[in-house]
């Protein structure tokens, strides 16, 4: 009877009958506002110096996992991860006001491919704009997020902030324990033995891993030869002690070369100034129209059910489906 009264019932009345009872509600309300045809990022002033200023520094943030890929949102597949940071460096190198960036990261890392595609867009900003980068780290800038802040000039960190676990993993989950208990079996029909290498239907066989771990200590060489270049100070033998999986504090991670110093993103933005050789500047960001942004925290860190837990990091579904190289700190391994 009601879903017989609800298709009989034209969609504009059930839409305003649940905004009603959205606004009736206690502590509840809407607001209907127009969304623009133009979705360009739009500059949005964080902090404004006082007085005549046309000089800026813009932060962009690097949060989340990071995967070459869309972000899961409530009501749309929202912002595609990679494209929006690349999009924001586009902007800050176009605007000649722009004089320096600062790279806020809050990351747990991500794929190889993600890290390594904003690593090479942030050294290709310098390289095209002049404009110095500085990576500021907030809660967790770790592996991947490590990773891109090896692109910066100077690396900062908040004293409360967890980085490194330098190195790669790639996991996989074997389901074949539990389907057998279930009674269920599966074949692969296949073109070649190494096909179906990594599925999670059976046990990784031994000829397999070997394969794999070979990918790896490439990949893991890579993330070397990043550290290494992002780092001149440290040596290869020391980056490889120190590139053993484990995360730092960040004072740990100062006294070992892996930081420059420790500071808040007021000092860093402070940093990028003097990098840049200016005195003063207002502070700028990038957001959609109708995002908002009143200050320099505003929405960072993202929500820690879907960016960073130390106890649990939820990762896009297919992550376990598929096995995924990853520069990535899962506290879950």
């Amino acid at each position: 009877m009601c879903m017989e009264i609800y298709r009989r019932t034209p969609r504009f009345a059930v839409l305003a009958s649940f905004l009603f009872v959205a606004s009736c509600s206690p502590g509840g309300g809407f607001k209907v506002t127009p969304i623009p045809s133009d979705q360009s990022l739009q500059e949005r002033v964080t902090y404004r110096h006082p007085g005549w200023v046309r000089d800026r520094v813009a932060v962009i943030d690097v949060s989340g996992v990071l995967m070459n890929a869309r972000e899961v949102g409530l009501l749309s597949k929202g912002e595609h991860v990679v494209s929006h940071i690349v999009e924001q460096l586009q902007v800050a190198a176009s605007d000649k006001r722009v004089k320096a960036v600062v790279l806020r990261i809050n990351s747990p890392g991500g794929s190889v491919t993600a890290s390594d595609i904003l690593y090479e867009e942030v050294l290709a900003f310098k390289k095209k704009s002049g404009k110095p980068v500085v990576a500021f780290f907030q809660d967790v800038a770790a592996s991947g997020g490590y990773y891109v802040a090896c692109a910066a000039d100077e690396i900062i960190a908040q004293k409360t902030t967890v980085t490194g676990s330098i190195g790669v993993v790639m996991q996989m989950v074997d389901l074949s324990g539990a389907m057998l208990k279930l009674g269920i079996s599966a074949d692969a029909i296949k073109s070649g033995p190494f096909k179906d290498a990594g599925s999670p239907l059976r046990k990784l066989k031994k000829d397999e891993r070997v394969i794999f771990q070979t990918m790896i200590d490439g990949f893991y060489q890579g993330f070397l030869s990043v550290v290494e270049a992002g780092r001149p100070d440290l040596t290869r033998d020391e980056i490889l002690t120190l590139a053993d999986g484990r995360v730092y504090t960040a004072p740990q991670a100062l006294e070992t070369g892996l930081i420059d110093r420790i500071d808040t993103i007021h000092g860093a933005v402070e940093r990028a100034r003097a990098l840049a050789g200016i005195k003063k500047s207002h502070v700028v960001m990038y957001r959609r129209p109708l995002a908002w942004a009143p200050n320099l925290y505003a929405r960072s860190p993202q929500s820690e059910s879907s960016t960073i837990n130390l106890l649990n990091i939820n990762l896009p579904l297919d992550w376990t489906r598929r096995p995924k190289f990853m520069y990535i700190w899962d506290s879950r391994d």
